[in-house]
């Protein structure tokens, strides 16, 4: 992946000329490379003596104190003392050295040589540093101690980040390094850089100065000089010099092209320079318009954003970078273009993978709900974030707390430190003129939301769980928010199951039941259906659902969902695939490329296949798109044959004449080694025997229905030779057909199904069922819709194709065995049963759906408010003309639109009955 990321600073060319900060790490940079330290914990496990902990951690996650969820009451208190010691590089003489921790939760108090440094610092998720230049010894060790309480001793803090929906930890989670500086340095700078090149900057100084002046020059990812602006000098003493001036021929930043620059930023004193730091920005513009929406570089935005904790099941809080980078591929993966920080700022290295892979964030101030934290140390947070944060170009909104944890005396401290201005949200709430209201049902609002007149934003919407939310409604909800000019996009809940290895009970991947098995990933990033869902719905190039026959022109229309992407920048490729037997090797395909087409972002155009004579003859067609850096958005798959065309063509057609027997009870049909025995009562399937091998398919095509039904009729007939069984039923009543069904045995040994009946109207499930026993399955060969199960709401994100599908009994959100085997499969075509009893099945009608087994029900959660679980049918392998939705954690699935209603049935005469063929090779 050609992406930015890559991008490195020769600051050694670059800055020789000037005095640098510099960083000697006294832990490691993240949990990838973490060092021990000496460590006492004063509660719980491994608690009362001194003993090693890698920092940086979460001490929970090594083996000491106590575990708890932000729900749990009463909490565990316990402190960790910390010991280590360092040498101070004999180059760092007569300049200031400071120590700085990236996080540490909770409390944090630091001596150094037994003195100490500063006042204790307060507030788990936030860059904080204490001067220990008197401290420190140039010329022998130095011993740094670090007291740590989990729990504050602020009441507010404990509030905000403790009482929550999120584990709780405590330990130095993240790096811990030692800064050295000229006396004279650069505290921090706030840069507003604008698309067209404008540059405003206000450099912050340790001091107030007089006869001073900076300097910021811009280089390229090139190490070209692009410009460089200077300030006036400045005579009388001060703490900031603001400058600004305008760098011609940038490339502006955004998601979809995320350009970065060097900004090296000189204080001088006369000629003397005083300190040189350097950062990567990117030039971009963000704007609110009331009323209208938000803007990115003049374009107007729909965000396709998650949410995110920074997780890892092994570590806690405690991540590297190379996860950052895993995380945002994997959120580009699905073609999203935002993520919320949720909630608490990120590690740094996070954003910085933002500003280089392309993702616009929300970064916000912790409070999981009210109350938040109070004014006074709040301040110093908002100060500690901002001062951090100030500069990255991903970030395009602040967040002051969530869902009623907001200190409104801390919103106006935001524009004091942003030159940039962005609007500072409250999520669930009407701020910064955008509504971030949480959990909307679709198409909700009398005056707000989809029928109000201010711009709307979920910060929080369909929310994740075990296999419901996310892609479940997205659909109907994404267009809806296309449809309407006020919206400015949206934030699922949310990316990862969190989930923790809980060492304490021998390894058990602990989400606290229901509270935090959320994700559209599994904690080690598996993905789950909706992954692929949300990839198709939310891909820049949309490709539309259509039905290609015969006489199609190969002629798509096609849309551009970029904001600023010519379609002409992705590469087009298409595939034809022709079936030969349900073996993944039995696939004859020929591909090509396509043209690119001209369509500018926001417009719709045509992609013109141009496809070889005789294409009729495969069986599908296969559409993909990939980006400019060659990443698939998507690809999409297409019918071309009839699933009874393929069914015929895969199916042997010669055989023996078939023979008939009958008993008081049963028929019997038989042909080339099989026998089938029906029911004479009712039509039912009673057994079937092939090569002398019971195979158990029993007791149906039982229909699917809560209508009260008889079966009027069982008749036997001849057709063409072979022998036929027609069951009909009737309401109770007699007056109405109901359901007709037709066995036939074929020479061949196959046994045909054709079936009939009148649905109900207001159901969510329609179809015929049978029973198999579970047990000894060990997998299918599908060609379907996969290799992920579907529901109503959830269609989108598969693939037309043979899936070799390993027999599980996951359970999503707790075992993580992706993907799962159980569940509904759309456009059927055929299944191969591995077990000790195979058979195969084909559809011979379009737009069936397979019910493969009924999933296993989560145990941690009360079903009578568990809105993930779908229905299923009584019997366990069914073939279905309507499946059922499924809700989120807080919706049922009709809440959450069109898709999600039970269907409706209507139409007078049989001409508008469900009918159905599937063919049996035993």
């Amino acid at each position: 992946m050609k992406y930015f990321y890559s991008f490195l600073f020769l600051l050694g060319s670059l800055l020789a000329s000037g005095q640098t900060t510099d960083v000697k790490y006294l832990s490691g940079k993240g949990s990838d490379d973490a060092v021990e330290w000496d460590f006492f914990c004063t509660g719980g496990r491994k608690s009362g003596e001194w003993n090693k902990i890698k920092v940086p951690s979460c001490w929970e996650m090594e083996g000491y104190g106590t575990f708890n969820y932000g729900h749990d009451k009463p909490k565990a208190d316990e402190s960790g003392l910390y010991k280590t010691t360092f040498e101070v590089p004999a180059t760092w003489k007569g300049k200031r050295i400071f120590i700085v921790f990236e996080g540490s939760m909770t409390d944090t108090e630091i001596k150094v040589n037994g003195k100490q440094a500063g006042t204790p610092h307060q507030g788990a998720f936030y860059r904080f540093k204490r001067e220990i230049t008197k401290l420190v010894h140039m010329n022998k060790e130095n011993l740094l101690e670090v007291k740590v309480n989990k729990m504050s001793s602020n009441a507010s803090i404990n509030e905000a980040e403790r009482q929550c929906d999120f584990w709780v930890f405590g330990g130095i989670f993240r790096p811990v390094y030692l800064e050295a500086v000229p006396n004279n340095f650069i505290e921090y700078t706030a840069i507003d850089a604008r698309q067209h090149g404008e540059l405003n900057a206000d450099i912050f100084i340790d001091k107030k100065l007089s006869g001073i002046k900076a300097e910021i020059e811009i280089k390229d990812v090139q190490d070209q000089t692009m410009g460089k602006i200077t300030s006036a000098s400045i005579n009388e003493k001060t703490g900031k010099i603001s400058l600004s001036g305008k760098i011609d021929n940038i490339k502006p930043w955004s998601a979809e092209d995320p350009q970065l620059y060097t900004a090296i930023i000189t204080l001088r004193q006369k000629d003397k320079v005083l300190h040189t730091i350097t950062d990567r920005i990117g030039f971009r513009t963000v704007e609110v318009k009331p009323k209208d929406g938000v803007y990115i570089n003049g374009v107007k935005m729909r965000f396709k954003g998650v949410n995110r904790h920074s997780h890892w099941p092994t570590t806690g809080r405690t991540t590297n970078k190379q996860l950052s980078i895993n995380d945002v591929k994997l959120m580009k993966e699905m073609n999203m273009n935002a993520v919320r920080m949720s909630h608490y700022p990120p590690d740094k290295h996070f954003l910085e993978v933002c500003d280089s892979l392309g993702m616009y964030v929300i970064d916000e101030l912790c409070a999981w709900q009210y109350p938040p934290y109070d004014t006074e140390v709040g301040t110093i947070l908002v100060g500690e974030m901002l001062k951090r944060d100030l500069n990255r170009p991903s970030i395009i909104f602040w967040a002051n707390g969530n869902e009623g944890g907001f200190n409104f005396d801390l919103d106006p401290l935001f524009p004091q430190y942003d030159p940039q201005k962005r609007a500072v949200l409250h999520p669930w709430a009407l701020s910064g003129n955008i509504n971030t209201v949480h959990y909307i049902k679709y198409n909700s609002g009398i005056g707000n939301m989809f029928h109000g007149r201010d711009i709307f934003m979920p910060t929080e919407i369909l929310h994740g769980l075990y296999d419901g939310g996310h892609g479940a409604g997205l659909d109907d909800y994404w267009n809806l928010m296309l449809s309407n000019p006020l919206s400015a996009g949206m934030f699922l809940w949310d990316f990862t199951d969190q989930a923790v290895v809980r060492e304490d009970k021998n390894g058990f991947y602990d989400t606290d039941k229901d509270h935090g098995a959320d994700g559209i990933v599994g904690p080690y990033r598996e993905k789950e259906g909706s992954f692929f869902t949300i990839k198709e719905i939310w891909s820049p190039i949309h490709l539309p659902k259509r039905y290609l026959t015969p006489g199609w022109d190969g002629r798509f229309e096609i849309e551009n969902r970029y904001a600023f992407t010519n379609a002409n920048a992705c590469n087009y490729t298409y595939r034809l695939s022709k079936i030969n037997s349900l073996a993944q090797k039995a696939i004859q395909s020929v591909s090509g490329k396509i043209t690119s087409p001209d369509i500018r972002p926001g417009e719709r155009g045509y992609l013109q296949l141009e496809l070889p004579s005789g294409w009729q003859e495969y069986d599908f067609l296969y559409v993909t798109v990939k980006d400019r850096y060659n990443q698939e958005l998507f690809t999409w798959s297409y019918e071309i044959g009839t699933p009874d065309r393929l069914a015929n063509r895969l199916l042997p057609q010669e055989g023996s004449v078939p023979t008939v027997k009958e008993s008081i009870d049963n028929w019997y049909f038989s042909a080339a080694g099989t026998e089938v025995t029906f029911d004479k009562q009712n039509g039912l399937l009673r057994s079937v025997t092939s090569g002398g091998k019971a195979i158990p398919l029993n007791n149906g095509p039982v229909l699917i229905s809560n209508q009260d039904i008889i079966c009027k009729s069982v008749e036997y007939k001849q057709v063409e030779g072979n022998p036929q069984l027609i069951a009909t039923y009737t309401s109770r009543n007699g007056k109405n057909t109901v359901y007709t069904f037709t066995w036939t045995m074929l020479p061949s040994g196959i046994v045909e199904l054709d079936y009939n009946y009148r649905p109900q109207d207001m159901v969510k499930m329609a179809g015929i069922t049978f029973d198999f026993p579970e047990k000894e399955i060990a997998g299918a060969t599908l060609l379907a819709n996969g290799p992920y199960r579907v529901y109503n709401n959830r269609m989108k994100g598969g693939s037309l194709d043979i899936w070799d599908k390993k027999y599980n009994n996951t359970i999503t959100g707790e075992s993580w065995d992706y993907p799962e085997f159980k569940g509904y499969y759309s456009l059927f075509y055929g299944m191969k049963l591995d077990c000790p009893t195979p058979f195969e099945v084909y559809s011979g009608k379009e737009d069936i759906t397979l019910h493969l087994f009924t999933p296993a029900v989560q145990e941690q959660y009360d079903p009578k408010r568990n809105h993930t679980i779908a229905d299923y049918p009584e019997g366990n392998i069914s073939f279905m003309n309507a499946i059922p939705a499924v809700g989120t954690k807080f919706g049922k699935a009709e809440d959450f639109g069109p898709q999600s209603q039970p269907h409706r049935a209507r139409g007078n005469g049989p001409e508008n009955n469900v009918s159905g063929k599937l063919y049996f090779r035993f």
